[in-house]
């Protein structure tokens, strides 16, 4: 940390709320603490207490982002259900952004501890770049590790075609779950 002022308390979580909402990017923790003059852990603590405020936060694996509200008719969006080894994931991700959408979040069934969902927010080949690396320098698994390869991706886009483009293009590489 520098030597500057710590940023206190509600004024920091208010500073941290503006960074969020005046950016269109993910911000990460260590940044937000760095600008606030604090531990990453102490926005943590923070995110949580914005969170339990019910302000509209979301991790994801790029960083932080608030959840603007939007028109409903701004965004279509489709869950498909996906079947394929880890080894295919970063086709599968880039099939998905290179038409056009985002891939919003991935969801598993787990047998023990039920329903777990994660954000992803993907929407460009950077941004599947950075969460696979992210994925391995962590040395973590995938979510769909946990389930043979089963999942669930939540796909978002500005139209219904292009959900019906990605749904086909996806069918075509057998990415799909059989229905």
């Amino acid at each position: 940390m520098k030597d500057e002022k710590k940023i206190l308390g509600e004024e920091r979580r208010e500073f941290i709320l503006n960074e969020l909402k005046n950016r269109q990017e993910p911000i990460t923790g260590s940044e937000l603490a760095e600008k606030a003059n604090v531990s990453r852990q102490v926005i943590v603590g923070d995110i949580s207490l914005l969170k339990a405020k019910n302000e509209p936060i979301i991790a994801t694996s790029q960083g932080y982002m608030y959840m603007k509200a939007s028109s409903p008719s701004s965004m279509y969006e489709r869950t498909l259900a996906f079947y394929h080894p880890p080894e295919r994931t970063e086709e599968e991700l880039n099939l998905i952004v290179d038409h056009g959408a985002t891939v919003k979040d991935v969801t598993v069934e787990h047998p023990i501890y039920g329903e777990f969902t994660a954000s992803i927010m993907v929407s460009n080949r950077r941004d599947v770049k950075k969460f696979l690396d992210k994925v391995r320098s962590a040395n973590a698994s995938l979510l769909s590790e946990l389930t043979g390869g089963i999942h669930l991706h939540t796909i978002t886009a500005e139209t219904e075609e292009i959900l019906d483009e990605v749904e086909e293009a996806l069918e075509t590489a057998g990415f799909l779950v059989d229905s």
